[in-house]
C-alpha cells in the first residue's frame, strides 16, 4: 500500500496536489503574506495622521506576533483534532473583518492595539502552520517539494500585495489600504472550502494503523533538538521581523523613492519563492539542517547589503538575498518537525515554534523602533546587529544530528494518510 501510495504522488490528478493549489492560493493571501510585507507601508502615514512615535507604531506589530506566540500552539492542537476547514474558514473572516476595520482608526492608539491582537489570535489559522497540516497527510514522497509549493504562496502574496497596498495608498489614501488588505484576505476562501482537507483513512490503513505514530509531546518538548530549532526560528524572526517592519522606512529615510521601497519588498518576496523552491527540492536529496544554514547565512549577507543601502540597485540587491535567504524556514521547519518528531503532534509542536518565532517577530521590530526614536535615525550598526543574528541562527543548525531512517516510530510516520479527516 505504501509503494502504491508514493506512485500515486507521482500523477498529476492526484488529489494531493490540489490541496497544495488551494493551499498555495490560501497562505498567498494570509496573515504570512500580508502582515509583515505591508506594515511598514503605513509607518509613515499613521505617523502623520495620528502623530505616533515610531515606536508605539512598531509596538502593533509586536503586538500581533506576541499573540501568534501565544495561541499558535492551541490552534496547532485544534489541527490535530478537527478538520482543517472547522479552523480555517472562521480565522480567515476574522482575519478580513479586523483588517478592514483598521480604516476607521481614531488617534486613539489603544483601538490599533486592540486590532492587531485581533490579527494575531487568528493569524496562524490563515496561514501555513493550517494548510501544511493538512498537505503532509497527502504526501511522503515528495513532501519536500509539496510543502515548497505551498509556502511559495507567502512569497507570491508578497509581491503582488505591497504594490497594491502601496497603489492604493498613493491613489487614494491609507484608510483605502487597510480596507483593500481585508477584502484580499477574503480571497482564500473559495478554494479552502472546496478542496483543503485530511486525507481519508482506508480501510487497510485503519486496519494497520489505528492512530498517528510519533514522539509524545514531552518527549519532544524535552528534547535538545527542538530547543535547537526554536532558537534557530527565533533568533532568524528577530534579525528578518525587525528589518522587513521597518524597510519602507528606512529606504525613504535614506532617499530611496516610496515607490521603489514598495518594490523591494516584492522583490524580497519573487526571491523568496526561488529559496523556498529550491530548498523543497533539496530537502529531498539532503540533509535539511545544512540547508537551513546556507539559506539563513545568504539572508545575513541580504540584511548587511541593505545597511548600505542608499540607492535603488543596492536596495533591490539586499532585499533580493534576504529575501532568497529567508525562503527556507518556512519549508525546513515542518519539514524537520516531522523527521525528527513524526506527525502524531505534528501541528502543536510546529505551533510551538511558531510561537518562538513570534517572540523573535515581536521583539525586534521594537528594539528597531525604540532606537529610531531614541537617534532620530536607523543606525547602520543596529542593522548589522539584525545581520549578525540570522548568522548565528545558521550556525546553531551545525548541532542537530542526522535525523532516524525512515520507520523509526519514535521519530518518523511511515504512512502519512492515517490521520482522522472530515468526509
Amino acid at each position: 500500500m505504501e509503494a502504491i501510495n508514493q506512485r500515486t504522488e507521482d500523477v498529476i490528478r492526484y488529489p494531493g496536489w490540489g490541496v497544495c493549489v488551494a493551499a498555495f492560493v490560501g497562505v498567498m493571501v494570509s496573515f504570512a503574506a500580508i502582515m509583515p510585507y505591508t506594515f511598514s507601508l503605513f509607518i509613515e502615514p499613521l505617523a502623520k495622521a495620528f502623530g505616533w512615535h515610531r515606536e508605539a507604531i512598531s509596538s502593533a506589530f509586536g503586538i500581533a506576533a506576541m499573540t501568534v506566540a501565544v495561541f499558535s500552539p492551541g490552534i496547532g492542537a485544534l489541527l490535530d483534532r478537527f478538520p482543517p476547514r472547522r479552523i480555517i474558514l472562521p480565522s480567515i473572516l476574522v482575519f478580513a473583518a479586523a483588517y478592514a476595520s483598521l480604516s476607521l482608526l481614531t488617534p486613539n492608539i489603544t483601538r490599533f492595539y486592540l486590532t492587531y491582537f485581533l490579527l494575531g489570535v487568528v493569524g496562524n489559522g490563515t496561514a501555513q502552520l493550517a494548510y501544511t497540516r493538512a498537505v503532509l497527510t497527502w504526501f511522503q514522497k515528495h513532501r519536500g517539494l509539496a510543502l515548497a509549493l505551498v509556502l511559495t504562496g507567502s512569497g507570491t502574496g508578497s509581491i503582488v500585495i505591497p504594490l497594491v497596498t502601496q497603489a492604493v495608498i498613493h491613489n487614494y489614501d491609507w484608510r483605502h489600504g487597510y480596507l483593500a488588505l481585508g477584502c484580499i484576505a477574503l480571497l482564500g476562501i473559495p478554494l479552502t472550502a472546496l478542496l483543503v482537507r485530511n486525507r481519508p483513512v482506508s480501510l487497510v490503513q485503519s486496519a494497520n494503523h489505528h492512530s498517528p505514530t510519533g514522539m509524545s509531546m514531552g518527549a519532544a518538548v524535552g528534547s535538545v533538538i527542538f530547543w535547537i530549532l526554536a532558537f534557530m526560528i527565533m533568533l532568524e524572526a528577530f534579525g528578518s521581523n525587525g528589518l522587513i517592519s521597518h524597510l519602507a522606512a528606512l529606504l525613504t529615510e535614506r532617499g530611496v523613492s516610496a515607490r521603489s521601497a514598495a518594490l523591494t519588498l516584492s522583490i524580497m518576496g519573487a526571491t523568496g519563492i526561488l529559496g523556498r523552491l529550491t530548498t523543497g527540492l533539496l530537502l529531498d536529496r539532503y540533509f535539511a539542517a545544512y540547508i537551513a544554514a546556507i539559506m539563513l547565512a545568504i539572508s545575513g549577507l541580504g540584511i548587511l547589503a541593505l545597511t548600505a543601502a542608499t540607492s535603488r540597485p543596492i536596495a533591490l540587491l539586499g532585499s533580493a538575498l534576504m529575501g532568497y535567504g529567508l525562503g527556507s524556514e518556512a519549508d525546513v521547519v515542518p519539514y524537520l518537525i516531522a523527521r525528527y518528531f513524526g506527525r502524531k503532534h505534528f501541528a502543536a509542536l510546529y505551533g510551538l515554534t511558531w510561537a518562538a518565532y513570534a517572540v523573535g517577530g515581536a521583539t525586534g521590530p521594537i528594539v528597531v523602533g525604540h532606537f529610531y526614536d531614541r537617534f532620530g535615525m536607523y543606525q547602520p550598526s543596529l542593522i548589522v546587529g539584525l545581520a549578525l543574528t540570522c548568522i548565528v541562527g545558521a550556525a546553531l543548525s551545525f548541532l542537530l544530528p542526522r535525523y532516524p531512517a525512515e520507520g523509526n516510530h519514535c521519530a518518523e510516520v511511515t504512512v502519512i494518510g492515517d490521520l482522522v479527516a472530515e468526509n
